[in-house]
């Protein structure tokens, strides 16, 4: 019997670098992940290459490919990645570099997008041809499943939920707009403005921001005609039940045409490892 591929698959976060071995099958064979450090391209690379040689000591099987979910802006390809959440890297050269280092064909994509096929690959969205999944963590990010494929978009940034506008006079953002989802309902928005972690908050900022989550799954309801969105990351996750109750009765309240009346919001269902699928399935697409 051949033994099916193995991806070396990579997430980059804003708060954690995650490195795993992912077969053909979506099944995780061993995984690990680290902080991501606060310092120069470098650093944050080196501690990236140093996680690489730590899980492939740890499951030692031959791999073939390589898929990189990341935060984003990014160039087309993920040439080059500007993380928002990661300031220290700043068109940075990621698939290149990672290319060179392991001698492997790499993919790069936004991290959300990777989700996304992950999602509908092996989590809660099997069966669905369109859908959005969202991350909801340091930052917010979005992918797109449309008519069964990925919307890459002219530059291979489409799904950037989290800069939909849900207060139009609200906060300032990364990205130098005002009012993005990402502004008032991420993890980093919700620590400044509460003084503390996001994951110590009350219930009336967990349930603003299952609102505001909702506010934006219905504009995307409403504008692609999708009546799904998974929803995962530390956030969305570790408020729970609270947060999407109030999630899906704001999308009750917004998404009312014929085709996006009853869409839902849902919690993704690959739980920590759902990155790591993700990043393997863009390298399997």
């Amino acid at each position: 019997m051949t033994a099916l591929p193995v991806c070396l698959a990579v997430d980059v976060g804003g708060t954690k670098l995650a490195v795993g071995l992912v077969n053909a099958e979506g099944r995780v064979l061993g995984w690990d992940r680290v902080p991501t450090p606060p310092g120069g391209e470098e650093e944050i690379f080196s501690a990236l290459t140093g996680l690489i040689e730590t899980v492939l000591r740890q499951t030692p099987v031959q791999v073939d490919r390589c898929g990189v979910g990341s935060g984003g802006p990014m160039t087309r390809g993920g040439e080059t990645v500007s993380p928002i959440n990661i300031p220290g890297w700043r068109d940075f050269p990621l698939r290149s570099r990672l290319a060179e280092w392991t001698g492997l064909p790499v993919v790069v994509d936004n991290d959300a997008k990777a989700l996304a096929l992950a999602e509908g690959w092996q989590g809660a969205a099997v069966g669905e041809s369109d859908f959005v999944a969202m991350v909801v963590s340091t930052g917010v990010g979005g992918g797109i499943i449309s008519e069964g494929r990925l919307i890459d978009g002219a530059s291979g940034n489409a799904g950037h939920i989290g800069h939909l506008i849900v207060e139009p006079e609200g906060r300032s953002c990364g990205c130098g707009g005002r009012g993005c989802l990402e502004a008032e309902a991420s993890g980093t928005a919700i620590a400044e403005m509460t003084g503390a972690p996001a994951a110590e908050a009350g219930p009336a900022v967990i349930e603003r921001t299952g609102r505001l989550v909702g506010r934006a799954v219905a504009s995307v309801a409403n504008l692609l005609d999708l009546r799904l969105a998974v929803v995962g990351g530390s956030v969305a996750l570790g408020y729970g039940r609270r947060f999407f109750t109030a999630a899906q009765a704001e999308l009750d309240e917004r998404a009312r045409l014929d085709y996006s009346a009853g869409a839902r919001v849902v919690p993704t269902g690959l739980g920590s490892t759902g990155g790591l699928i993700g990043a393997a399935a863009l390298a399997f697409r």
